[in-house]
């Protein structure tokens, strides 16, 4: 593999007159005549206007080191400190660059330039528009043999364990603020968190958080704040509006505020809540709740960073992040008409689905720990639970009984309740068995018309004993027996399509040996014993 330098001509550093330009330090020609370091082919860039300079020094290189093949680049650039006019320059020079990484190896020499020029190179570097390592040339000591030192340093950050561990300690701190500093243990959720940590720090496009109602979107939205708060990302404040509480001309007024006037009541200047959260972040939740109207502006507010409040003939500006928070199906919205496609489109750049807490059995004692020590904070009273309760409150919540229906909401409700009831500050056994009673008779299903009717004709115990399959498929021929004039009637609506494809039929046999299953005929189906 050969190697390949790339680098400045010094204007200053590499200049040199007559012979006595020998006897000093020229870092270009230094580079070249390495005994550890075997250049192969320099790319030399200079200003047009140093021309016989750049000729002087690459012939010198020559001299030293007759391996080395140099290429002179000339790059006009007006004002070698500019750096717009510095980094495009070289932008396009590593656009045009024919480089081969399985066959080359290259060193980006940040020696010499302007300090502009360096950076532009650094910047290059680091982003892999020129792949390669830096390289540094450092003058002889006094007291040594005259030889230059050489150093090469690898932007490859993983390799440095040091750094690579300190950003793993960053990346964690950033998950453990996202995860409200709960120890969770659901993998798929960690996943989520760990993706979501990535896109908060690296974007200020709008995020779309869903999820059932109790799952925790509005906790995150601030989370995800606090995160770039601390970063310095963010400079304003975090706003949020439940849209739910927003309708016709509080929900334009409340979001885009209005001047003096704007409407009957309208006594003075409101600012708005958009505007508020200029240099922030702006969460609203239950965002499908928003009319069409306020849609519409919403989309050219986040689009353009304007907004025309209430009555204004001027527009204002706000640079915002929005994070949105919706439970409802926003694409099934947008088939229905009920709310734009284009505002879906914007806001689902990033979307992160967040599970409920009955799909994250594994979180439910660290979130039931995270909920003690809540109560801790804010009454200022030690509330610890025992072994034994903890065992039995753990065990019901991640059985099949465990539906947490309102999710975070229903063991915030759960755990508060357990604790005022608590003697001395520690939940038994006594509190968790009353509570799960009272999950279980909140959680109960509502008995319907389909369950009912199963309860009628089977009882109740026969009806609890049938698998959910065989329930719903008795419940839906019975519903049809109940509507029919007779059971060839009934049969000929159940058997409808497969009767065509046979020969020979006898839907109401059919019928009668499917109800013998159950134990049943047709007179008890249609009300006798």
């Amino acid at each position: 593999m050969q190697t390949v330098v790339i680098g400045f001509l010094g204007a200053t550093l590499d200049r040199g007159i007559g012979a006595k330009r020998w006897n000093k330090w020229r870092p270009t020609v230094s580079l070249c005549e390495q005994p550890d370091l075997v250049v192969d082919r320099y790319e030399m860039i200079y200003q047009p206007g140093f021309q016989a300079l750049a000729q002087t020094v690459a012939d010198d290189v020559r001299q030293v080191s007759p391996e080395t093949e140099v290429r002179l680049h000339a790059v006009p650039l007006a004002d070698p400190w500019d750096l717009e006019e510095v980094f495009g320059a070289l932008h396009d020079f590593a656009g045009g660059y024919p480089f081969d990484v399985e066959r080359e190896r290259y060193l980006i020499n940040v020696t010499t330039g302007t300090h502009v020029g360096q950076i532009s190179l650094f910047l290059l570097a680091e982003s892999r528009h020129m792949p390669g390592e830096l390289v540094q040339v450092h003058p002889p000591h006094v007291r040594s043999s005259g030889q230059a030192q050489v150093r090469v340093i690898d932007l490859d950050l993983s390799r440095y364990d040091r750094l690579a561990a300190r950003f793993s300690g960053e990346q964690a701190a950033a998950e453990t603020v996202l995860k409200s500093g709960i120890e969770t243990r659901n993998e798929h959720f960690n996943a989520l968190i760990s993706r979501i940590e990535t896109v908060a720090v690296a974007s200020a496009d709008p995020i779309l958080l869903t999820g059932p109602t109790g799952a925790g979107k509005t906790q995150l939205a601030r989370r995800i704040y606090d995160l770039r708060r601390a970063r310095r990302q963010v400079s304003g404040r975090f706003v949020e509006v439940n849209c739910a509480t927003l309708r016709g001309d509080q929900a334009m007024s409340a979001l885009f505020g209005h001047v003096k006037g704007a409407f009957t009541g309208a006594s003075g200047v409101r600012q708005g809540l958009l505007r508020s959260a200029d240099g922030g972040v702006l969460f609203l939740d239950e965002i499908a709740e928003l009319g069409s109207d306020e849609q519409a502006m919403l989309l050219h507010a986040v689009e353009e960073g304007r907004f025309l409040p209430m009555g204004a003939d001027r527009e204002v500006e706000s640079n915002f992040q929005l994070i949105a928070g919706s439970n409802a199906d926003l694409p099934s919205l947008v088939r229905a008409g009920r709310f734009r496609s284009d505002l879906l489109a914007r806001i689902d750049l990033w979307t992160f689905a967040l599970p409920g807490l009955s799909a994250r059995h594994e979180d439910l004692e660290p979130n039931l720990d995270y909920e003690l020590a809540r109560w801790t904070g804010r009454t200022g009273k030690r509330l610890t639970i025992s072994r034994e309760a903890r065992a039995a409150f753990v065990r019901f919540g991640t059985s099949a009984e465990g539906l947490w229906a309102a999710n975070f909401r229903d063991l915030n409700a759960a755990v508060t309740r357990m604790a005022t009831l608590a003697s001395g500050g520690r939940i038994r056994r006594e509190e968790v068995d009353e509570e799960i009673e009272r999950l279980r008779s909140a959680w109960r299903e509502p008995r319907t018309s389909a369950q009912s009717r199963l309860e009628r004709v089977l009882g109740l115990a026969r009806a609890e004993s049938l698998d959910r399959f065989e329930r719903v498929q008795l419940s839906d021929v019975l519903e049809v027996c109940e509507r029919a004039a007779s059971l060839s009637d009934a049969g000929r609506t159940l058997f409808a399509q497969s009767r065509k494809r046979r020969t020979s039929v006898n839907d109401a046999d059919r019928l009668r040996k499917y109800l013998a299953r159950f134990d049943l005929t047709w007179h008890a189906v249609r009300g006798g014993e």
